[in-house]
């Protein structure tokens, strides 16, 4: 698993934030007229490759500017009181850039908010790259976000190891070519996955 650059996923992934994501698509669909749904039904299917998200969460063919300022509107008043990073992940990714790796993101979140998050928690200053969702014309589990990290960092598939926790995150990797390992301490449970941070770290020093 040594590798020059490692792709991270946001959520689920380096950040918890369930509760902040299940809060924000309802806050979305109160702003457009629908009910609010279980958060524990919203992050069942956060990560569900065969859904429509945009259909499924806010019935709409696709995401639009309204949905994407009302989730990032929630996003900035509550980030502070919602978002935690997960137990390891800053000293993982601290340890990583003492070695010399090169160190990006991956998310289907959207770069205000992603940038939001991780300013605040103080791990953006660690990141060589980041691709959002409205970054590329489509989102994981295209490997769109993938292509444009490796261009802009000039690392090839084989140098590259993207690591996530859903489906959408395996399907991107995969079309990108580019080696993958599931960790299952986020929204999605895995029957072959990394279990904990530890365990994550001593896999990348193998």
């Amino acid at each position: 698993m040594n590798r020059k650059l490692i792709i991270f996923d946001m959520d689920g992934t380096l950040v918890n934030s369930s509760l902040t994501i299940a809060n924000a698509i309802n806050y979305v669909r109160k702003n457009l007229g629908f009910d609010a749904m279980d958060p524990a039904f919203i992050l069942k299917h956060v990560n569900d490759h065969t859904i429509n998200p945009a259909q499924f969460f806010y019935h709409s063919k696709k995401f639009d500017p309204d949905h994407e300022r009302w989730f990032s509107e929630y996003y900035t008043k509550h980030h502070e009181k919602e978002l935690v990073l997960y137990d390891g992940i800053r000293e993982l990714l601290q340890s990583l850039k003492a070695q010399g790796k090169l160190l990006a993101v991956a998310t289907n979140a959207y770069r205000n908010s992603t940038v939001e998050s991780l300013t605040w928690l103080g791990i953006y200053s660690l990141f060589d790259g980041i691709a959002c969702y409205d970054d590329v014309l489509e989102g994981k589990p295209r490997p769109d976000m993938i292509y444009k990290l490796l261009d802009e960092l000039d690392v090839s598939e084989k140098e590259t190891l993207f690591i996530g926790d859903g489906p959408r995150d395996e399907m991107a990797a995969k079309a990108a070519d580019v080696d993958y390992v599931m960790v299952d301490w986020g929204f999605t449970e895995h029957t072959d996955a990394v279990r904990s941070v530890e365990a994550l770290k001593t896999l990348l020093n193998a």
